[in-house]
């Protein structure tokens, strides 16, 4: 299929479908691949598909559940053919993809269990490059892929071909990039336990399915889908060397999406309407763009760069320069939680009531303290009624090392000849026994969660003592979806909602923090917020929702830039300092990807060098040049 860009896709090299939601881009490649499907069976012809794991296809793969259950749709003449597998995992292994696949597709379709290929894992390593050649013919026996599901990693990946993989390379064995290895960590408890191979179809491989179709979900993936989508070509982007080929697409959510041109600057590629939001994003972009401040950028400027209707409309320069500057200015403020007695007319937050009822809503201890940790040190002292709810415990990103130190020193305690831990030797014990002798498949016990989450409960109380929080103030939900479930797979139910709407019923806040609302829907976060949501329908919020605002933190993953803030609070250094000492109380979180990925040694530098870097873009727009700020987004409910 040639791609024949319209105007404002004209900086886009593969076609992009941007889509409400992720269910609604599952539900149309479905429908394709069902009526693929439907279309060889009629002709007497076997349809091949390349399948994908990770949490981006679930939903595609719900979806064909679905229409197998409810729709009589077959797959008794189909072949697949998975992208990957890890190297050295059993298929039983609770992170193969052998069992991931028939967890979540396999075993729920009338799929033939002959028709079914993966990479072997199992495989000694001298038989793997046999086995490879053997996968490429036999897909090249069957006539070739006829439709390819891919999703996208962080660094680019399609399958398991990292960054430097070639356009023409071939199903092999690989070795991860530290950034995958990273990212799975969590999923196999700790980066040591990660494998440090796969095997993987190859971008040729790939490139020569009749279809390709590539999903993308969550504002974390938006960077890296438009370099490959409106960058050259290059081996340092394998999904980026899908550009050219005849039928590829590329399913993306609004997040996703995000960074494409069209999306994040349209006056380059065609006519905009001139909306109050628009046009300070393009002043702002345009200030950034050319170095100068907002207050100093002329009618030349804005002609140069697409925006002469702004000026048109709504100019001249001057004029749109300063409403523009007044506009970023008030989202500055140092009292987040609405000033007393001030004029709160160009504040983001208003006075009254004062003190307010603060809820910060987090999924995991450290998410509160690493995106707003100077904001809920200046609510506590401006003396609001903060309450931090910590949604769960946090114990699945605990890894094994820090649980079994946790557990040596409560044995250390109950062998005191003074007592000080006397009857927490058997626990201690078996969890430690447990951590040490367990196997390969086994997940975590109910005592070593417990630990775990523990641990995390400890942390966390440290860490807000250090912002002024006393520990009467935390809430630990332990949501049941989370102690029940695993990272990208989680299912939430009755009791999840049940717990967030008491929670909100007890505190009747007038200001909620949380965050999530762009994320990829599998995620933590996404969850999270998705409870939230519900909570909020509820007609019990209604006597006390009309007075709250809620204001949206961001992740680490992918920060706010200045034109998306709607409040903006400012660390001096000594408040930047206390965050920081803060957060190094989550020592069981140290060196996790989101900070890895930035070249980092740790989450709160991370979170540092975010908090300096969006001080430092206010001072370029030619604002007060702070040393740190924190960022919200207004959400209306």
């Amino acid at each position: 299929m040639t791609h024949d860009p319209t105007e404002f896709e004209q900086r886009e090299r593969i076609k992009s479908f941007i889509h409400g939601s992720a269910d609604e881009a599952c539900r149309l490649i479905a429908d394709e691949i069902r009526g693929l499907i439907r279309t060889n069976d009629a002709a007497g012809r076997k349809t091949v598909l390349g399948l994908a794991t990770g949490s981006t296809p679930v939903r595609l793969y719900q979806q064909l559940i679905r229409m197998h259950r409810e729709e009589g749709l077959s797959f008794r003449n189909v072949i697949t053919f998975n992208l990957d597998e890890y190297q050295g995992l059993s298929r039983e292994h609770p992170e193969s993809y052998w069992r991931f696949m028939h967890d979540q597709l396999f075993r729920h379709i009338d799929l033939p269990a002959e028709a079914i290929n993966l990479p072997d894992g199992t495989l000694a390593r001298g038989e793997i490059f046999a086995a490879c050649a053997a996968y490429e013919a036999k897909i090249k026996a069957l006539g070739g892929i006829d439709l390819q599901v891919l999703g996208i990693g962080r660094t680019g990946h399609i399958g398991f071909n990292e960054p430097g993989s070639g356009r023409e390379s071939r199903t092999r064995l690989v070795t991860l990039d530290s950034l995958t290895r990273r990212d799975a960590a969590r999923d196999f408890r700790g980066e040591l336990n990660v494998p440090r191979y796969a095997i993987t179809m190859g971008v040729g491989t790939i490139r020569d399915a009749r279809r390709v179709r590539l999903l993308a979900w969550g504002a974390a993936k938006a960077g890296v889908v438009a370099q490959a989508v409106e960058a050259a070509p290059s081996d340092a982007l394998p999904a980026g060397l899908l550009q050219g080929h005849d039928d590829v697409v590329f399913h993306l959510d609004a997040a996703a999406a995000s960074e494409l041109t069209r999306a994040r600057l349209p006056w380059l590629v065609g006519p905009v309407t001139w909306t109050p939001a628009i046009a300070r994003r393009a002043v702002v972009w345009l200030s950034l763009h050319l170095q100068k401040p907002i207050l100093k950028l002329v009618d030349e400027e804005y002609g140069e760069n697409g925006m002469a209707d702004l000026l048109t409309e709504q100019g001249p320069a001057y004029e749109v320069n300063i409403r523009i500057f007044n506009q970023v200015q008030h989202t500055i403020t140092g009292w987040p939680g609405g000033k007393p007695t001030a004029d709160d007319s160009h504040r983001p937050e208003r006075a009254t009531p004062f003190p307010k009822r603060v809820l910060v809503l987090s999924p995991e201890p450290s998410d509160d303290t690493l995106a707003m940790g100077g904001t809920l040190r200046r609510l506590v002292k401006q003396g609001h009624a903060v309450t931090v709810a910590y949604l769960t415990s946090g114990n699945l990103a605990v890894p094994d090392e820090d649980a079994e130190m946790a557990a040596d020193l409560m044995l250390e305690l109950s062998q005191d000849d003074r007592g000080i831990g006397a009857g927490k030797a058997d626990f201690a014990r078996s969890v430690r026994e447990q951590i040490l002798s367990r196997g390969a498949f086994a997940a975590d016990s109910d005592e070593v969660r417990r630990l775990k989450g523990l641990l995390r409960r400890g942390e966390a109380r440290a860490a807000l003592r250090v912002l002024g929080l006393p520990a009467e103030r935390l809430r630990f939900l332990d949501l049941p979806f989370y102690e029940k479930g695993k990272y990208r797979q989680f299912r939430i139910g009755p009791a999840d909602v049940t717990a967030v709407s008491a929670l909100l019923d007890e505190v009747q806040p007038h200001q909620i923090f949380v965050t999530g609302q762009a994320a990829d829907p599998s995620s933590l976060s996404a969850v999270c917020f998705g409870l939230l949501r519900q909570a909020l329908a509820s007609p019990r919020a209604e006597s006390w929702l009309r007075d709250c605002r809620i204001w949206l933190f961001a992740g680490t993953d992918r920060p706010w830039e200045p034109a998306e803030v709607d409040m903006a609070v400012p660390l001096s250094p000594h408040e930047l300092s206390e965050k920081i000492s803060a957060m190094h109380h989550h020592k069981s979180q140290r060196g996790q990807a989101a900070a890895l990925a930035h070249g980092t040694n740790e989450l709160w530098q991370q979170a540092e060098r975010q908090n300096r870097r969006l001080a430092e873009l206010y001072d370029h727009l030619g604002l007060a040049n702070y040393e740190a700020i924190e960022a919200f987004q207004r959400w209306n409910a």
